[in-house]
């Protein structure tokens, strides 16, 4: 990951320098075009905070933060190129909407870690018992890893949304229990207590999530990170799907005849009752 290779991870950054590493992480193309000025304009901070943080990561200065990310990243930037030339037509149309999410899903291949991804496909594998917690939009996500998993005879639990009842499925869980949680631009409140007491409980635990420092700080056992676009634009859900259907493909693999099994006996079910429950 970006954040490994050129910041130190020993160092305790202020909040600002988190939010700046998050963004270089997740826009290297940005960075390496706009001038000290002009990303301290987007960002909302001095220029001066821009060259405290390289001088705080261990470079002599700005200059040499951004020399370093352009020799590790020459010629290796198409999502920044299509970007490019998307610019200020993504509300365009469908033709312009679609393309941006060929950009979402470029910059996701980019980011995601394949080790973590591989990690995460044999964990969900092998898992005893698995419980999703997803929130608000991310419900739907859940929601859909529940459904192939459980098509996988897996022993799957979707957790409420919220609320006290949240705390009844987290007091059910064991070592060697599988959480997995959703959170891209803000981790909710009660996926930091479900990570916190998965954590205590010996659990494995996966998050989906976009924001680099934020997955690296978590207590997530294994983070996927996903290109959901910037804060300030509509965020879709189509990166973030086409990474769940690719696992789902992975952990299939994984299982091998034990996840065919459940969906052979599926198929003859709904052979021998077409007639009874059509549709």
């Amino acid at each position: 990951m970006l954040s490994d290779i050129f910041f130190q991870q020993m160092v305790n950054y202020t909040k600002t320098e988190q939010e700046i590493i998050d963004f270089i992480c997740r826009n290297p193309g940005t960075f390496l075009t706009a001038s000290i000025s002009q990303l301290a304009e987007r960002l909302g901070i001095s220029d001066a905070s821009l060259s405290r943080l390289a001088r705080h990561a261990g470079y002599r200065d700005y200059k040499e933060l951004k020399a370093a990310v352009t020799g590790a990243l020459s010629g290796a930037g198409p999502a920044e190129k299509l970007q490019g030339s998307l610019s200020g037509e993504k509300g365009g149309g469908l033709d312009s909407f679609l393309s941006w999410q060929q950009t979402c899903l470029q910059k996701t291949l980019e980011m995601i870690d394949r080790n973590a991804f591989e990690q995460a496909a044999e964990q969900i594998a092998s898992a005893k018992r698995i419980f999703l917690h997803g929130k608000g939009a991310s419900h739907c996500l859940a929601q859909l890893l529940h459904f192939r998993l459980n098509r996988f005879g897996k022993d799957i639990f979707l957790m409420p949304s919220g609320g006290t009842e949240l705390f009844e499925d987290i007091s059910r869980l064991r070592a060697e229990d599988l959480v997995i949680c959703f959170g891209f631009q803000k981790l909710p409140l009660e996926d930091r207590v479900l990570l916190s007491c998965a954590s205590q409980a010996g659990c494995r635990s996966i998050l989906f999530c976009s924001r680099v420092y934020a997955a690296e700080t978590s207590k997530a056992g294994i983070s996927l990170l996903i290109y959901r676009g910037e804060p300030e634009e509509y965020h879709s859900m189509a990166a973030p799907m086409a990474v769940i259907d690719a696992l789902v493909v992975q952990v299939a693999a994984a299982m091998g005849e034990e996840a065919v099994r459940p969906l052979e006996r599926l198929h003859l079910l709904k052979q021998e009752y077409y007639r009874t429950l059509p549709g």
